[in-house]
């Protein structure tokens, strides 16, 4: 870690200590269901959606046999609504019939259920089982970009492979969740609060 990295790092870690997932779930397949609602959709939008819809639907069985035109009802209010619903039901079918209704920790396995790209998988994988692995989203893209941590023009799988390399893995699950929560309340796409930004020396594109 070099020394501008790990500044970024405490500067961050002083605004927000306590950053974790803001996706409300207590089972593996709510978690799982919840990052594919959440895919260009806000944390907070996905959370009332799932209160309804956890409450209809307790695990991967009755996901994997439910009523499509219903759990789209359930989900309605989110984007891409239908495409989630049908992801949804896919999903729970295939962990039914090949893993015995597991979600399991295998990074290729989860890749190739439908709806599940590679940041989600990190994040499942990350969030649940607790292995080190740092999901990119938008707010990792544009914050580890503007804090010149990578390259504008890197792929957000170059975007994960740069920052495992400047950051020890026993660091990357805190590191992404920090680095969500910052670009989501602090250094934000719109109006992002440059004036208060204790990195404001190494920002790439301040908006001051």
């Amino acid at each position: 870690m070099t020394d501008q990295s790990a500044h970024i790092y405490h500067e961050i870690t002083k605004l927000f200590p306590n950053a974790r997932c803001e996706l409300n779930y207590q089972t593996p397949i709510e978690l799982l269901i919840a990052i594919i609602l959440s895919a260009q959709t806000t944390d907070d939008s996905v959370n009332k959606a799932t209160t309804e819809l956890f409450s209809k639907y307790h695990n991967v069985f009755e996901y994997a046999n439910a009523d499509i035109g219903e759990l789209e009802n359930s989900i309605r209010h989110l984007g891409l609504y239908k495409n989630k619903a049908k992801y949804i039901i896919l999903t729970c079918q295939i962990l039914l019939k090949k893993y015995n209704g597991i979600i399991p920790n295998n990074q290729k396995v989860l890749e190739s259920l439908p709806g599940v790209g590679r940041k989600t998988a990190n994040v499942f994988i990350s969030e649940w089982y607790k292995e080190p692995r740092i999901a990119v989203d938008t707010h990792v893209k544009r914050v580890s970009t503007r804090l010149g941590l990578v390259c504008e023009t890197d792929s957000l799988q170059q975007i994960e492979e740069q920052l495992m390399l400047e950051y020890d893995a026993s660091n990357w699950i805190d590191l992404h969740h920090k680095l969500v929560i910052f670009g989501r309340y602090f250094c934000t796409a719109k109006l992002p609060k440059c004036s208060q930004c204790p990195l404001i020396s190494v920002c790439k594109k301040p908006s001051l």
